[in-house]
């Protein structure tokens, strides 16, 4: 059987592939998380979805998920949280961008809210304050494979 988060992660991990020019690895970061990956033995991938059809989405992260992204940033170059909202797209945030909306101080229970009108880009918000910024749909995957393209860390073919 199928699980509901392979449908979502597989719908990132497709996008991320087609649109990448240069060959690229993912292998999961972690057994006991159906959701850190690591992408180019480099970058850390943590996938959050949402099921809701419509705006806004909302992610909660436990305790134990931000100890997990903290852990992958420092053991990796960067980490990006994909918040995969219901059919409507992704939203990437760096590590950076993530500790605006969730800061340093980890409660059992936080969440981050992503909502998007028509034709428009994304309002992100978190237990801890606003991102300050809108994210463009096409943020992903292009925020990732910049990244990538300006490290230099894709495997040769």
């Amino acid at each position: 059987m199928i699980k509901e988060f392979e449908y979502y992660h597989g719908a990132a991990f497709t996008q991320l592939i087609q649109e990448s020019k240069k060959n690229i690895s993912i292998r999961p970061y972690s057994n006991s998380s159906n959701a850190s990956y690591v992408l180019n033995e480099n970058i850390g991938l943590y996938i959050k979805h949402s099921k809701k059809r419509l705006t806004p989405w909302r992610f909660s992260l436990l305790k134990i998920h931000q100890e997990e992204i903290l852990q992958m940033k420092t053991n990796l170059t960067e980490v990006f949280l994909l918040l995969v909202c219901g059919e409507d797209g992704i939203v990437t945030l760096s590590f950076e961008e993530l500790k605006k909306i969730l800061n340093d101080a980890h409660e059992e229970v936080e969440w981050i809210s992503a909502s998007r009108n028509p034709n428009k880009e994304y309002t992100v918000k978190g237990s801890d304050g606003a991102l300050g910024r809108k994210v463009e749909k096409n943020d992903f995957p292009k925020k990732i494979l910049e990244f990538i393209s300006s490290k230099t860390l894709s495997p040769t073919p």
